[in-house]
């Protein structure tokens, strides 16, 4: 994105999806996180990140489920809006979790309206390639940008066998290809490719106008994604495509204990903590 004198600082407008377009003409990568709360929003948003997704995966990672499917509507909603709040830069994409936008394209508008609306969004995502164009057509002409999401979706787990890598093989590399073709032609403003071949990954990439996000899909695409737990060293455990740039999760073990400690040996609250009047 845009940056000012100091080199890797961004200039501090809002991100929109023409920004995006604009990016992936100059060649430049966008960041993008998840986010599900205020604290690391205002973090993640004034450290420049371009774009804040507030995932599904907050069920998983922040709501102790084991997996994506059983987040519901109302378990998104005050993770985007607080996340929508607090971001003054980034480009705020609220998830649809399963089950709310599959039935039909008007189905998938009631549940975007309420992201919107309710969680004051700027876009949303869902998982699915062809089938799911009108669904994208739809929320486009009704002003409601769409991000697609393609190769392993997981809330598609349980068909898909597991956590697996998709596009193997040409037929299944075409079936991608022509998804994200479908999936622009219907007015999607990006695609995130998970768990995708990276030569798949580069050629799909090749042939779009609008972005690629990449998790697991290599370097050759026009931006990448990490949930922000693997990111930072906060989970127990991490996927392979992750790296992480930080051990978060060390240092807030070490100063709970160092709080607990100061509290039992009566170190605190000290003189300096207490109101005497």
């Amino acid at each position: 994105m845009p940056a000012t004198d100091t080199p890797g600082v961004p200039v501090p407008h809002r991100v929109r999806v023409h920004h995006l377009r604009e990016a992936k003409q100059r060649h430049e990568p966008l960041t993008m996180l998840t986010a599900y709360d205020a604290v690391c929003a205002r973090i993640f948003d004034e450290a420049g990140i371009d774009m804040l997704l507030v995932g599904d995966s907050i069920g998983d990672n922040m709501l102790a489920h084991p997996s994506t499917i059983p987040v519901t509507v109302d378990e998104m909603i005050p993770a985007v809006r607080a996340v929508s709040r607090t971001a003054k830069r980034a480009f705020v994409i609220a998830d649809l979790p399963f089950g709310s936008y599959e039935a039909s394209p008007a189905h998938c508008l009631a549940t975007s309206v309420r992201m919107l609306k309710e969680g004051h969004a700027h876009a949303v995502k869902f998982e699915g390639g062809t089938h799911l164009s009108g669904h994208v057509a739809l929320c486009t002409r009704s002003g409601i940008p769409v991000v697609g999401h393609l190769g392993f979706t997981p809330q598609a787990e349980n068909l898909l066998g597991g956590k697996r890598v998709q596009g193997r093989g040409n037929a299944a590399a075409e079936r991608l290809v022509t998804d994200a073709k479908a999936l622009q032609d219907a007015g999607a403003v990006a695609v995130v490719l998970e768990m995708v071949p990276a030569p798949v990954a580069a050629r799909i990439t090749e042939v779009l106008e609008i972005p690629t996000i990449g998790i697991g899909a290599g370097p050759d695409v026009d931006g990448q994604v990490l949930v922000w737990t693997d990111m930072a060293g906060m989970g127990s455990w991490s996927p392979r495509f992750a790296r992480q740039f930080g051990s978060v999760g060390d240092e807030l073990f070490a100063a709970t204990r160092r709080y607990a400690a100061a509290v039992r040996e009566r170190q605190f609250p000290g003189p300096e903590h207490t109101y005497q009047s």
